[in-house]
This record gives C-alpha cells, structure tokens and sequence, in this order.
C-alpha cells in the first residue's frame, strides 16, 4: 500500500496576518480615491483639468510642429547707399539690368551654387497683357540672368493661385518662360503645405505655408506687377506674398492691412522686384479689360519692400503720399522705412 504524500511544510512567512482595522480602512479608503478619480477623468466636462472627454476631436488630432522659414536677406555692397533700384528706357533685360545695377548687381546676391526660388504674381488665368499677373518677359530674362551670369544651381518658380494653378501658369505665360529659361515650375498640391511659425504676426503667427518650394533653397526673389486692388487699394511687392499662404486665406479679408503687414514679416526675401510695365491703374486686382493698363516701362528692384511699395504707388499708380495702412504697419513692424528720400537710386 503506497504511502501518503508529506504535506508541504508551511513556512511562517507565507500565513496572512490578521487586518486591523486602521489597515483596512486605509485600503477602503486608498480603492474609494482610485474609483472617483477614474470617474472623474472620464466623466467630467472636457474644459476641466485632466479631462479625458474630447468633445471637439481635437484632442485626438496630431499637432504639427510649426517651424520658421530663414531669413534670406543679403547686406547690399559696402559701396551701395541705395535701398531701391529704379530701371527706365530700353528692352524689358535692359530695365531689368539698370534696376539691379543701382543697387549692386545681381551677381553680389545670388552667388554660383545657390538654389534660388522665384515668387511671380500668378494668382489669375489672365493674359500677361492685362496687368493682373508678372509680365513673364521679366521672369524669362531674370532666370537666364541668375543661371548664366550668376551659375546658379537651380530656379524654382512657384505661387499658389486663387483659379486653378495650371491654367494660371500657362495663361499668364509663366509655366513657358520658366521652362524656356531653365527653370521649374512648383505646382500646389494638398501635401506641399507645413505650418508655418512668424513670431510678431498678429494673424498667421501660426499658419499653412506652401513649403514644399522651399526646401533647400538659399535665396529668394519676389516678381510683382503693381496693380490696383479693391480691399487694400494697391498690390505690389508685399502684397505678392499672400500667394504662399494655405488654409482657408479668404478668411483674412476682413483685416486686409492687417495681413499684408504680416506678410512682410513671413518672408525675409534677397530682395524684391516690381513689375511696372503693365500697370493696372483700376478694377484690380483680377482686371480683365485692356483699357484699364497704362504701359509704364519702370521696373524697381529692392532691398526695402516698404520703401519699394510706397514709391510705386506714388509714382506708378499716381496716388500721391496717402499710402495704404498696410505699409505703415508693416514698418511698425520692422520691415523697411515709408520715407525713401536718399536711398533710392533710377538709371534711365
């Protein structure tokens, strides 16, 4: 007959001591505290401290880091006192050369290696001739000038048009003369944009940016007509930036100076050209009827896109000194000076 097993020997340590009663109001009390927070996160109102309600969804979505762009200014020659260059008399390069000559040519900003990105004025599917969008014979002449005289690496050529990108690029010309001269053409798509971070704007401190175009790139270069405009009373260098904006933009409208201050201090460009040979006196900024554009044969580059503005709109619109409010926030803001006496330079 097989023995019985020996019963485990029971050690002392493992027998439960019996639970006075301060322990086990402890641990009622220590279950009880567990229960009401678990409630409590899950049950309280979303605006609460700790709240795990997301009635909104927002607390669900990713946010985006937002990052700053550089600044992609250039300090002119030491021998240049001139902010502005002012082109006159002769063919669109020859007007081109003359305003960047003035203020030291381009070779002192764009130098052999750089990726250079060009923002035009490419906001409407219009023909070039009526003044809405860049006159694509400067854009042509500038890219040949910043691959051959300067040996570039690349140009990129982009803006983010309020009609349907394609149909812009090629009504305006643009699409053909930045392939004719070697460039690129940047077109808009859903992914293109990054929240962009401009610490001191009032309204896009934080706002979608046409990114894409931008990486990498080394110099930057504005092309805007000077025209008319309904809201602001006039769209010129400045106002040109608007077109890198993302996101619901038409929101801005309802503080139009506001905005366009702003944008002086989102883009830090190597400088800005504007284009007055076909100037839209009225009805802007989309035009549409050729009676509209007075031939103005002026084309100014700058360093001081505040000065730059306001001189084109005294002298090419023929608006005198009562300059839209935007300028004078955007000096405000630091980026450039309204009075252009002494520092503008014109080679006829």
């Amino acid at each position: 007959m097989a023995s019985k097993p020996d019963k485990p020997i029971q050690h002392p340590e493992y027998e439960k001591a019996p639970m006075d009663r301060r322990t086990l109001f402890r641990r009622i009390a220590t279950a009880t505290g567990l229960g009401a927070g678990t409630g409590y996160v899950s049950l309280a109102p979303a605006n609460w401290p700790l709240s795990l309600r997301d009635n909104s969804g927002h607390r669900s979505q990713h946010v985006p880091e937002s990052k700053a762009i550089p600044d992609f200014r250039v300090a002119k020659p030491d021998n240049i006192h001139w902010d502005v260059g002012i082109g006159r008399g002769g063919s669109v390069p020859q007007i081109l050369r003359k305003s960047l000559d003035a203020i030291g040519g381009l070779q002192h900003y764009i130098k052999p290696g750089d990726i250079v990105l060009i923002k035009p004025n490419v906001a409407f599917d219009r023909s070039p001739a009526l003044g809405a969008t860049t006159n694509p014979e400067i854009l042509e002449c500038l890219i040949n000038m910043i691959l051959v005289d300067c040996r570039a690496q690349e140009v990129r050529v982009t803006d983010n048009p309020i009609e349907s990108p394609a149909d812009c690029f090629a009504k305006s010309g643009v699409r053909r003369a930045t392939e004719k001269a070697g460039g690129r053409v940047y077109l808009p798509d859903t992914n293109a944009f990054r929240l962009l971070h401009t610490p001191g704007a009032k309204l896009i401190e934080h706002w979608w940016f046409f990114h894409r175009p931008f990486s990498n790139v080394d110099k930057v270069i504005g092309i805007a007509p000077v025209k008319d405009h309904n809201l602001c009373e006039a769209s010129m260098g400045i106002k040109n930036w608007y077109g890198l904006l993302g996101g619901t933009r038409n929101q801005f409208h309802q503080d139009i100076h506001e905005i366009v201050s702003d944008l002086s201090i989102m883009i830090r460009p190597t400088m800005t050209i504007v284009d007055g040979t076909h100037i839209l006196m009225k009805n802007g900024p989309t035009g549409g009827d050729p009676s509209n554009v007075l031939q103005g044969d002026t084309i100014l580059s700058g360093l001081d896109p505040v000065a730059q503005d306001a001189w084109a709109f005294e002298h090419l619109l023929g608006r005198g000194k009562n300059y839209p409010a935007y300028l004078a926030k955007a000096e405000a803001k630091g980026s450039g000076k309204l009075d252009y006496e002494g520092r503008i330079r014109e080679i006829t």
